[in-house]
């Protein structure tokens, strides 16, 4: 393998040392890959048990709300996503080498991405929710329904998951000599203008899909939602209200990173100078990008008031504190909607008003 064709390995598969034809691609872990590698650790510790209380709790012991199906699916992808992760720590602790076969190399870069576009997906379209429900009552009064809120969480499933197909596509397996088998993707065999332009396609495919406009329609949503709700001591004494602004804000914290570099990775097809500090912060913007798997259920538990007041509850009971005061949020426009039905004559079938507004 030529020195440049570590350029084209994605970066969840990590970058190998230059090497030669007889050599492996890495026989030692950088600084920078070992931080990486624990905190893809402490994502999967925390993960696991983390995403799959919220979901017992949101899809098991309540009754379905649009508001909480939100938070259930926010947990669905996280939760997919971590139990993936052993594949990929033993991956990098083996010295990048993948005994695992080429589907499931297609599979776990596939869940990745999938994690990826549907937690920003649902967090985008848990944003215009609100926007809707605060500034439109009268729309929301009609169309914020549980088979409605169903229909979009499915359509956003299937985007999800048409953008992240190419990993099922592209994603190969390489044996090299002395045996390592590396994880990566083929985009074309030889032709290296090809190469590079699938690589740029597909890296600016997944920053403007999964991060520029997801970004800029939260940051939209919530500046029209201070400027435009009057009584707004109401929306930020909501809980429902910090809670998807603390979720919000974590994502984008710890995917930041990832884009960034990665945009600036394209640059590496025409010059080696960001050689070195792609090396090391590829690995570390990784780290952060998987982290954000585990992080919901411990935003909850941080935003419970239980947190502060009591500290032998368990993690369980502050969890299932924080997701019960959202699912039961009282909003300014739930005011105003109580306000409607008094001069407002349901339809006969139609869902009764409480149910609907949460």
């Amino acid at each position: 393998m030529s020195s440049t064709d570590f350029l084209y390995q994605d970066n969840f598969t990590e970058y190998f040392e230059n090497y030669e034809e007889d050599e492996p691609p890495q026989s030692y872990l950088s600084y920078a890959q070992i931080a990486s590698l624990v905190l893809q650790m402490v994502a999967f510790l925390l993960g696991v048990p983390g995403n799959a209380i919220v979901i017992w709790i949101m899809g098991f012991r309540w009754n379905k709300t649009v508001t909480s199906i939100w938070f259930l699916n926010l947990a669905i992808a996280d939760l997919i996503f971590v139990l993936f992760l052993p594949l990929y720590i033993a991956y990098v602790i083996m010295g990048f080498h993948w005994p695992f076969g080429k589907w499931l190399c297609k599979a776990n870069s596939f869940i990745a991405l999938l994690n990826m576009y549907a937690s920003v997906f649902f967090l985008t379209a848990i944003s215009l929710d609100r926007y809707v429900h605060l500034i439109q009552p009268a729309f929301s009064y009609k169309h914020r329904t549980l088979k409605n809120a169903l229909i979009l969480i499915l359509l956003i499933w299937i985007l999800a998951t048409v953008l992240g197909s190419p990993a099922l596509y592209f994603r190969d397996t390489l044996t090299l000599p002395k045996n390592v088998t590396i994880c990566y993707y083929n985009f074309h065999p030889h032709d290296l203008d090809l190469i590079v332009l699938r690589h740029h396609a597909l890296t600016w495919v997944r920053f403007i899909c999964g991060y520029l406009f997801p970004l800029l329609t939260m940051i939209v949503c919530y500046s029209l939602l201070i400027s435009q709700v009057k009584k707004s001591a109401k929306l930020t004494s909501s809980r429902l209200f910090w809670t998807i602004l603390a979720v919000v804000l974590g994502f984008f914290i710890c995917w930041t990173p990832y884009h960034l570099f990665s945009i600036l990775e394209l640059s590496a097809h025409h010059s080696a100078s960001f050689h070195d500090l792609l090396q090391d912060a590829i690995p570390l913007s990784v780290g952060f990008a998987f982290i954000n798997s585990c992080l919901n259920p411990i935003l909850y538990v941080l935003l419970s008031k239980k947190l502060s007041s009591c500290f032998s509850v368990t993690f369980s009971e502050l969890v299932k504190h924080t997701l019960w005061e959202v699912s039961q949020s009282t909003t300014v426009s739930d005011h105003v909607q109580n306000s409607m039905s008094l001069q407002l004559i349901e339809a006969p079938g139609e869902q009764p008003l409480e149910e609907r507004s949460r």
